[in-house]
């Protein structure tokens, strides 16, 4: 889910302000509070939008709401973070903000994919396998990586990977590097190792070695890395209504949709809209699906389906949205942008001079 930035000077009273916000907001079934307690309120996360409105939310709920999007799994680790006065910089590069300086080693020898010199790294440190570094702001999705996330250049930290990329991952699995961390996603949905030609090869090699593809098919798809997808489901991923949906496939769709579930159902419907899949869209809008929704978590959930055709530039599907009903005004919950306003924001120029009208 994305983390809202701090400023460069936050302040606990704002904050405070914001917490109160949230409360009255969420009182007033205001939809795109609605989401962000959705997203961030560890107990509200599977809600519905009435479970919501329904729920007994206090200013503590709101604080741990707010402090949750800023990346603190707590409000009083939000305040005890303001109260150090430790200043932010993340234009340090990733790798120097690695305090431990054994594992900062070790990843400048992936990087440089020296296999001698990483064999003999980890053999000096043979814990630093299960070793994690934990990065701020926590709740991220690079937050508290293993060493092995660091073979999929993402976060892109030197925008290239090397060529024995596959060697080096093979050093960190007989070293003990578990091949199910998590690290399949950050392959399937990173640009750089499809850019350098080793993007299937990795996942070839990581699901050979015991990571289960179902679980990367999801990042992939909603970063619109449709080989990688292509690849994990030759290793074994199914297609269930969203990826079926995603990919275009209206045969699929059609035979999936009667036994999937509410949330399938929502996630099919973001993914069409966001890869311009027309007819998978209209189908499931023909079905019942709300094309007002927020997307669900793990899809751009901070966005509304039209707010993903307009950045994707897919015209048609913003109109078909718009005579479906999909609400103009809902705005984002990170940067609090219309559909209109992220498509001035974008140039989509045509989209903008369409959406203008609809507003009139």
């Amino acid at each position: 889910m994305p983390i809202k930035p701090l400023t460069s000077n936050p302040s606990l009273d704002h904050f405070k302000h914001q917490a109160r916000d949230l409360q009255k907001a969420q009182r007033a079934g205001d939809p795109e509070a609605n989401q962000r307690i959705r997203e961030f309120h560890p107990r509200l996360r599977r809600a519905t939008e009435e479970e919501i409105v329904q729920a007994k939310f206090t200013l503590t709920d709101a604080q741990v709401t707010i402090a949750r999007e800023y990346g603190f799994t707590s409000w009083s680790k939000l305040r005890a973070y303001l109260d150090s006065g430790k200043p932010i910089d993340e234009t340090i590069p990733l790798r120097d903000r690695i305090e431990d300086p054994i594992f900062r080693h070790a990843v400048e020898l992936i990087d440089a994919g020296d296999e001698r010199g990483l064999r003999t790294h980890l053999a000096a440190h043979p814990d630093l396998i299960r070793r994690r570094v934990f990065f701020f702001p926590a709740g991220g999705y690079f937050d508290h990586p293993t060493l092995l996330a660091f073979i999929a250049e993402n976060p892109i930290r030197n925008g290239r990977l090397p060529a024995n990329i596959v060697s080096i991952v093979a050093i960190l699995l007989e070293a003990g590097a578990d091949a199910n961390d998590g690290t399949l996603g950050l392959v399937t949905s990173g640009r750089v190792p499809r850019e350098c030609g080793v993007q299937v090869p990795l996942i070839d090699f990581l699901c050979a070695n015991g990571a289960k593809p179902q679980g990367a098919v999801g990042p992939a798809v909603t970063h619109g890395e449709f080989g990688a997808v292509e690849a994990l489901i030759r290793n074994g991923a199914s297609v269930d209504l969203p990826t079926a949906a995603a990919l275009g496939n209206l045969e699929e769709v059609k035979r999936l949709f009667p036994t999937a579930d509410s949330e399938a159902r929502h996630r099919a419907m973001a993914w069409s809209a966001q890869h311009g899949r027309m007819e998978a869209l209209r189908f499931l809008l023909d079905q019942g699906e709300d094309p007002s929704r927020y997307n669900p978590l793990g899809s751009h959930s901070h966005s509304t389906p039209l707010h993903q055709a307009v950045v994707f530039d897919h015209p048609e599907v913003v109109r078909l949205l718009v005579d479906r009903g999909a609400r103009l005004d809902l705005k984002d919950t990170i940067f609090h942008g219309t559909p209109l306003g992220w498509a001035e924001h974008e140039g989509k120029t045509q989209i903008a001079e369409y959406l203008r009208s609809q507003e009139k």
